[in-house]
């Protein structure tokens, strides 16, 4: 691009550069990650009409979403979907399903100890590491707050 001034640096990059697809994106995001936690609400509403309390059918329906997010992705749809719906996919907690998972199937060729062992939560530890510290934090605030 050397002998070209700005405008013309400018116009290519321009014409080169692909439209941005923001509003899909965003639409596709929200209605995916909205339609995942919906599946989540009606299986935890399963779990209550088969008699489960509302505690443990709230768990047992985060439970299941993990293991469908886990095994989604091994199967190959999880990418696929995140593919289209971006953030949607990762938002709700079948992200972190398929960080996990990801993790041990790429480094499943290294063995179990030295492989998936101590490479799983590669992705997932940060996010596990703040979610604790946060939590942690906020308890203490909470406390100090009550104590006054």
């Amino acid at each position: 691009m050397q002998g070209l001034n700005e405008k013309e640096k400018s116009a290519i990059i321009k014409k080169c550069t692909p439209k941005s697809r923001v509003v899909k994106n965003t639409l596709s995001a929200f209605f995916v990650g909205g339609g995942i936690c919906l599946f989540a609400e009606l299986l935890r509403r399963l779990y209550i009409y088969l008699g489960e309390s509302e505690e443990n059918a709230g768990i047992f329906a985060t439970l299941s979403i993990v293991l469908i997010g886990g095994i989604f992705t091994a199967l190959g749809i999880f990418d696929r979907l995140a593919r289209h719906a971006g953030a949607g996919t990762l938002v709700p907690i079948t992200g972190f399903s398929n960080s996990v998972v990801s993790s041990a199937i790429d480094s499943a060729s290294e063995g179990y100890i030295l492989g998936v062992g101590s490479k799983i939560f590669t992705v997932a530890g940060p996010v596990i590491l703040y979610a604790t510290v946060s939590g942690v934090i906020y308890g203490l605030l909470y406390y100090i707050y009550l104590s006054l």
